[in-house]
């Protein structure tokens, strides 16, 4: 149950003027009448309450957007972008506390979770800084006497920007960093349940020094307000992380306007623990991948597949490390398992572990929520996982991890792929040929061969099959955001 009480933020902040309850539209903090709560998942408290935007809202923004989009990228070089940029993640790291600390509040992450991401989060910024000058274009042998054929990119216009909860900071940085890179402006719609972080962001690329209109923030609860970021014909991208369902919607309203689509959407991701493998490396990797961020990431491992003969020995190692986890506040320096995002997170990981259970799964440790106020569930490792339960083929997205266990390399491989999805795949082995041949045979979008660590600015982050399309971060991020133009130059004889 929800409490009505308030949280003073304010007071845990160096610079209080970071918590920001306003919109940020055509340059201008926008206070609104109508308003929705924000909760702290530790408590279930309120935690603010924030400007709830409208379907005229998002109008405005959009073409305030699309003005100010034109003239940013006609005012600017690439190298005037990329030093804005290195400004705003100055500014970034020097209120990086403050930030962890809105981060940790409003999302429920530990203190150090909420520093690492928000360190994560300006990594990008500093990345597409450097890559703001390396749009390339090329030039091309022309098949015609006298013809000089080259390519130039330019950048897409408007980018609608939607994110997840999840990762309040490094979602909105690895979208809106390579946008304003190649020269376009955006407009963010922030998760509803997180949207202190993405406005404390703002408030640091107005002060970088950005140009007024270039950002734009609406928050809302409003659907059909949300929406016209897919259908306003001078939004020219649409870039989303969240589920798959939702992703799949935006794409085919997208489509009436034949708008570009970036697509990071839901994943299953597999863990397999080979009988050659490091198994203390492999717990570590388990541990980081699945009960990072209470196990509430798109590429924390949902399946564990241990070979049988090391299966035993695997789970006991795990479960000694799960069993040394501190559930509580994020904020708590002794928190290294916050809760989760809500009461309906709760209930995903209560009904995944009954269909265990009843499927003949055995609870090895955890498999409750604590009774005390806030969204908890106690980290849990179930042994006897089969392919008959929900786990198998639904993301949890919560601090459950299924061990099952496999025979031969084939028979992993194949249950590894048997989903829609490929976001991410993960395998600890020993066996360098082993390791070329299953990152290969992955059927994903993103591999990590021992270790559980697979997410950086430069690394291509995207999947496969209904995980979506689209990479970001990287050396491929920035084209994400332009249009290629080819320019024929005729005689040249004369």
């Amino acid at each position: 149950m929800a409490s009505t009480s308030k949280i003073d933020v304010q007071s845990k902040l160096k610079d209080s003027s970071l918590f920001i309850a306003d919109a940020f539209i055509s340059g201008e903090w926008v206070s609104k009448d109508a308003k929705f709560d924000v909760y702290e998942a530790s408590s279930a408290s309120v935690l603010g309450q924030v400007a709830n935007c409208s379907l005229e809202d998002f109008q405005t923004a959009i073409q305030d957007a699309s003005q100010a989009g034109d003239k940013y990228f006609a005012s600017t070089t690439a190298a005037v972008r990329g030093a804005l940029l290195r400004k705003w993640y100055e500014l970034i790291m020097t209120n990086q506390e403050d930030i962890a600390t809105i981060l940790s509040l409003e999302n429920g992450k530990t203190m150090g979770e909420a520093r690492g991401e928000t360190a994560y989060a300006a990594s990008f910024i500093a990345w597409f800084a450097e890559e703001a000058t390396r749009s390339y274009g090329v030039t091309i042998p022309s098949s015609m006497p006298h013809t000089t054929l080259m390519t130039i990119r330019e950048p897409v216009g408007v980018c609608g920007i939607i994110t997840p909860w999840n990762f309040p900071a490094a979602m909105i940085t690895r979208k809106v960093a390579p946008a304003l890179a190649a020269g376009c402006s955006v407009v963010i719609k922030p998760p509803s349940e997180t949207p202190f972080t993405c406005l404390a962001l703002t408030k640091l690329a107005v002060e970088a020094g950005f140009p007024p209109g270039l950002i734009q923030v609406c928050p809302t609860k409003d659907r059909q307000a949300a929406t016209e970021l897919a259908t306003n014909p001078l939004v020219k991208k649409i870039s989303f992380t969240g589920s798959t369902g939702v992703g799949k919607m935006l794409a085919k309203l997208a489509a009436g306007t034949l708008k570009k689509v970036s697509l990071e959407l839901g994943g299953n991701a597999p863990f397999i623990v080979f009988a050659d493998a490091d198994l203390d490396a492999a717990v570590e990797g388990a541990m980081f991948c699945k009960f990072r961020c209470s196990g509430q990431t798109c590429v924390c491992a949902n399946r564990l597949y241990v070979q049988k003969s090391v299966a035993k020995e695997f789970t006991a190692k795990l479960v000694q490390k799960v069993s040394a986890l501190q559930m509580g506040p994020g904020y708590e320096p002794s928190t290294t398992q916050g809760p989760l995002v809500n009461e309906a997170a709760v209930k995903k990981v209560r009904e995944h572990i009954e269909d265990a259970l009843a499927k003949g799964g055995k609870i090895e440790v955890g498999g409750k929520a604590p009774e005390q106020p806030g969204y908890f569930f106690a980290p849990t490792v179930i042994s006897g996982a089969t392919p008959d339960m929900i786990v198998s083929r639904d993301e949890t997205f919560g601090p459950l991890a299924p061990v099952f266990e496999f025979d031969t390399e084939e028979e992993a491989i194949r249950l590894a792929n048997d989903t829609e999805f490929g976001l991410a795949g993960y395998f600890f082995s020993r066996d360098y040929a082993r390791i070329m041949r299953v990152a290969q045979r992955l059927q994903v979008g993103m591999v990590g061969a021992n270790t559980g660590k697979i997410s950086a600015a430069e690394a291509p982050f995207g999947g496969v099959k209904e995980s979506g399309y689209g990479k970001e971060g990287s050396c491929y991020g920035l084209a994400e955001y332009t249009n290629v133009k080819s320019i024929t130059i005729g005689g040249l004889d004369s």
